[in-house]
């Protein structure tokens, strides 16, 4: 995840580079059920309305939840599916903020109404993240039911009317990034607090879609709306909480555009943002799925670590053996193509490794949604200095 709003900050109000402190552990979403209303375009669980079978149980869930706790986990996302059909799902989260994880919770937004919104408050979220692909019609388009975004836009200001901090999901396609700016309006209407882009990733449904994922000039144009929003908030005096993921080539497209706008803090934003490094998936990122596999992050499900069944997660994600965990927790990663050869590689990481492998293959391949041309990331010097 890059936290655009945090360099946003550095740039109003620089402040020294300090000393790396990596997290205790590493954040976990967790699908905790694989049922959800909705049968949405670019679901990476392939979720649907019915009961799947070999689902984690409640105690084996707390069994879990104690094992992440002493494995120093600090962030527990819950997600599904949609997570408030889970039977326990308020029993769940009031447990996991009693043991002091930062708990949020990932929803669709359709079934916050008036007979649970209560209880939702009762929990104490530290995050409510609601799904929206776009405004009304293509919102509902995407999610495949008439009348979702009204649903979700209801439980979003229930949320907001009970002092729930709540913002905004989005994931990025051809389809509907021409809906981004009226989501970026919407933010400012509601006065929502957060607002998260996801670009698409290759994985479950969204694989099937990969040919509908946005060209590159239409990331840019993305990003540029994202960055320009989230600096005038800051220039405002009331800074919003802007993020993106499953790209992270952000982090080099934000300093290109700091070189481009703030050419004297390209040094010290550019320190800032080798510091994050990148990609963390299988580092500081995790995913549980609703059968207790364990996975590098919510977009791998189709390549498992283990079981929380047959292990503890401590042990799992501890364990390099694994060859693609190795890969993961090796620094710098060992990755080819442009990625190997970006001038920026410090910054990004190599970025997803789930999409290199479900397009080629090969996990250590460079990333097909790089959305940076070869001159800038220093290809073309590379290629010169080759001949």
């Amino acid at each position: 995840m890059f936290r655009i709003s945090q360099f946003m900050q550095e740039i109003a109000q620089p402040t020294p580079l300090g000393v790396k402190r990596n997290p205790p552990g590493p954040v976990v979403i967790w699908n905790l059920i694989r049922r959800c209303n909705l049968t949405c375009k670019h679901c990476y669980s392939i979720s649907a309305d019915k009961d799947f079978p070999g689902e984690l149980s409640t105690e084996e869930i707390f069994a879990t939840m104690d094992d992440l706790k002493r494995f120093r986990v600090p962030v527990l996302i819950l997600s599904g599916g949609e997570p408030l059909l889970h039977p326990d799902i308020f029993e769940i989260s009031h447990r996991a903020k009693e043991m002091g994880f930062y708990v949020g919770l990932s929803s669709n937004g359709t079934l916050i109404d008036e007979s649970n919104i209560e209880r939702i408050a009762a929990v104490g979220y530290d995050y409510v993240g609601v799904s929206l692909d776009g405004i009304q019609k293509t919102h509902d388009e995407f999610r495949r039911m008439a009348g979702a975004f009204d649903k979700s836009m209801h439980g979003i200001r229930l949320c907001k009317a009970r002092g729930i901090k709540v913002g905004i999901r989005f994931t990025l396609t051809q389809d509907n990034a021409h809906d981004l700016p009226g989501l970026l309006r919407l933010m400012e209407e509601e006065s929502l607090d957060k607002f998260y882009l996801s670009h698409l990733n290759y994985a479950g449904r969204g694989n099937k879609n990969r040919k509908n994922d946005v060209f590159h000039q239409a990331t840019r144009q993305a990003m540029d709306l994202l960055f320009a929003a989230c600096w005038q908030y800051q220039q405002d005096g009331k800074p919003k909480e802007f993020v993106s993921g499953n790209n992270d080539a952000d982090g080099v497209y934000l300093l290109l555009w700091v070189r481009q706008n703030f050419p004297h803090l390209e040094e010290p934003i550019r320190a800032k943002l080798e510091q994050w490094g990148g990609n963390s998936s299988g580092v500081n990122v995790a995913n549980i799925d609703n059968l207790g596999n364990v996975h590098p992050d919510t977009m791998w499900w189709n390549y498992t670590l283990g079981n929380v069944r047959d292990r503890p997660f401590s042990a799992i994600w501890a364990d390099t053996s694994d060859p693609i965990m190795a890969g993961l927790k090796a620094h710098p990663r060992k990755v080819g193509g442009r990625c190997g050869k970006c001038r920026y590689f410090d910054i990004c990481g190599g970025n997803t490794r789930v999409r290199a492998w479900q397009v080629s293959g090969d996990p250590w391949a460079e990333d097909p949604a790089c959305y940076l041309d070869d001159e800038e990331i220093g290809m073309t010097d590379a290629i010169m200095s080759e001949k």
